[in-house]
């Protein structure tokens, strides 16, 4: 059994729930949601909530943009695992142990992920393949199996978009792989903060730009495995610039909000400030509908674009955290907090889910198509999230020391 010898060291355990980070899970999972949802019931013309949010500049200008929830998610990440490195450093102690935070990525992690790919592969890659499709091509299937097991899944053509069953498990190959790095950074990162985040993000720029100019052999070799779908360069390099080194400026720029919170929880927020963070929210939300919905993006370029999402999304997150009471009343409230505890599993079962949904027509040209969708997701997290997650979460842990 896998047990967490040092408890006192997770985030929870020091600094205890984060309900601004817990409600921008929530931001950031429906956000995703919503944009697949459009994109996968838009072909059939047959869903008035993609008639009603086309309608709607706003808010198709905000779902036609939901990926960017997996930055945010990316920014939380980053956040919350620098806290026990920060907190031991500013308590004078000596680092967290590597074993025991790998103990608690792989029991947070693992199961329900584990539990996902049992029925992902047993029950919707048949069911949406076919089981022609799983005789015929047995390999591929068995590689993609072996390949998401390992978290290996977004390395290769044949394996990125997880058979076209569940292309958002691509995201988690990136956070594993930065779970095995943290431990690495983070002592390093809490000492030099300011250095070690623009380090992280001129290797995010220059690994961007190589993968959309260069990278040559590696574009080739990459473009030979896929070459039996007809997989282009374009897609090829979009798979590279995709890569663990093209966020790493969005998991550095968490951590430097995580220590920046730890730094000021305990310090109260006045009225007057609240409000300036409010108003920073807002010019921050203005930034992104004028980069993604004015035009702007075209006129900041590539690399500008980037970077403005990026500082945007982080004021999010600053506001949310530590900028007192008047940003907090947003998001922070009991049904978004739900939404933000079972994000997790919501995320790993919500696609496939809904090409389940397309693929029987479940009340194609209803309104109540999407309410009913949203509800069976949440049913199926909470699940996942009360039986898989929270009894993993809760296996025994070593027992403190006593006192003499």
């Amino acid at each position: 059994m896998l047990v967490d010898r040092h408890p006192g060291e997770s985030v929870r355990a020091g600094v205890g729930p984060i309900e601004g980070i817990e409600a921008l899970r929530a931001l950031a999972i429906t956000w995703v949601v919503a944009f697949h949802y459009v994109v996968v019931r838009l072909p059939r013309g047959m869903d008035p909530w993609v008639g009603w949010i086309a309608a709607v500049t706003p808010a198709d200008v905000a779902v036609r943009n939901g990926y960017l929830g997996v930055d945010l998610f990316f920014l939380i990440t980053g956040f919350l695992l620098v806290i026990p490195w920060a907190r031991h450093r500013h308590e004078a102690r000596p680092a967290p142990r590597a074993a025991d935070f790998y103990v608690r990525r792989v029991r947070r992690i693992v199961p329900a992920y584990y539990a996902h790919l049992a029925i992902l592969f047993a029950v919707f890659v048949p069911l949406l393949l076919g089981l022609a499709f799983v005789r015929d091509e047995r390999a591929l299937v068995a590689i993609n199996a072996a390949a998401h097991a390992l978290f290996l899944q977004y390395t290769t053509p044949l394996t990125s978009a997880s058979l076209s069953v569940n292309g958002a498990l691509w995201t988690l190959t990136l956070e594993a792989q930065f779970y095995l790095l943290l431990p690495l950074l983070a002592p390093r990162f809490v000492r030099s903060p300011v250095a070690c985040a623009s380090a992280m993000t001129l290797a995010a720029a220059l690994w961007r730009w190589l993968a959309a100019h260069d990278m040559a052999p590696l574009v080739a070799w990459e473009t030979a495995i896929g070459a039996r779908w007809s997989v282009g360069e374009a897609a090829i390099r979009h798979l590279l610039q995709t890569q663990l080194p093209g966020y790493l400026a969005h998991f550095a720029a968490g951590m430097a909000m995580g220590i920046w919170w730890l730094r000021r929880r305990a310090r109260p927020v006045s009225v007057g400030e609240s409000a300036a963070w409010l108003g920073a929210l807002a010019a921050a939300l203005a930034l992104l509908y004028w980069a993604y919905g004015l035009g702007g993006g075209a006129l900041l370029g590539p690399a500008g674009s980037w970077l403005a999402t990026l500082a945007a999304l982080c004021v999010l997150v600053m506001a949310m955290t530590g900028g007192g009471a008047l940003p907090a009343r947003l998001l922070v409230h009991r049904p978004v907090l739900f939404v933000g505890r079972t994000s997790y599993s919501a995320y790993l079962y919500h696609l496939p889910l809904l090409l389940a949904w397309n693929h029987f027509r479940i009340l194609d040209g209803h309104w109540l198509s999407a309410p009913l969708y949203l509800a069976t997701v949440l049913c199926i997290a909470w699940l996942s999230y009360q039986f898989v997650e929270r009894r993993f979460i809760a296996l025994p842990r070593a027992a403190a020391p006593r006192a003499l």
